[in-house]
């Protein structure tokens, strides 16, 4: 998808054909799919088990995860973890990755500060390639949407965290013309959830992170 102004969406002749993911996360590196690469430090790509059974799927790198390179590794990443293990889901069995692989931010306070802005659906568009190329190596047995821009990005733009939290539900799903080719019908089920970052947002931070707690937990049933 190019646009009037001539940025290209498309992050599809950048993916490599037939790579494992030591060799797509070396190819995403240099990866200009859409024009969130020119203000990030890094791409940041998936990481974890290249066999998970569990698939994790958040929204786009923060501030830290930009800044280090990895997924998951700032305050939300920290209450994900701890989640994970209250609900009963090995981290040995999976695998975390986000919709957007490149920081989406505004800068504010004279260039010291670096505010979250949530991609667009051609962001999320654009880089979707991506993530069917860690989904079809993986091939993992639950994909778990971590908010509504990873539920967009996998089911499709009318998705709602509220409608669809918690319930783990056949994938490909509304939109298996996306995933069907990377996936097969019937090969796993999804469960979405909120992003671990809600809970950092929340008035009530407890109550948050218990429905975090009791989706997740829905994870590790379907596991069994």
């Amino acid at each position: 998808m190019t646009t009037a102004d001539g940025e290209a969406y498309d992050a599809s002749p950048y993916v490599p054909e037939g790579a494992d993911l030591d060799e797509l996360r070396a190819a995403a590196a240099d990866c200009h799919g859409c024009p969130l690469y020119r203000d990030a430090t890094q791409t940041v790509f998936g990481e974890g088990a290249p066999s998970a059974r569990v698939l994790l799927v958040g929204e786009q790198p923060g501030d830290q995860e930009d800044r280090q390179g990895h997924p998951f590794v700032g305050p939300a990443g920290r209450v994900l973890e701890r989640a994970l293990g209250e609900a009963g889901v090995d981290p040995g069995e999976t695998y975390v990755t986000n919709a957007v692989k490149h920081f989406k931010f505004t800068v504010r306070d004279g260039g010291k500060k670096r505010i979250h802005k949530p991609p667009s659906l051609r962001e999320m568009a654009a880089c979707r390639p991506w993530l069917a190329a860690e989904m079809r190596l993986i091939r993992p047995e639950v994909v778990v949407a971590l908010g509504a821009t990873a539920g967009k990005t996998l089911l499709g733009p009318s998705f709602r965290v509220s409608d669809r939290r918690g319930v783990p539900e056949p994938f490909p799903g509304e939109k298996p013309e996306l995933w069907r080719h990377v996936m097969g019908e019937g090969r796993a089920c999804l469960v979405a959830t909120i992003h671990p970052s809600a809970v950092l947002r929340a008035d009530d931070r407890d109550a948050m992170y218990a429905g975090l707690l009791s989706d997740l937990r829905r994870v590790a049933d379907a596991l069994r």
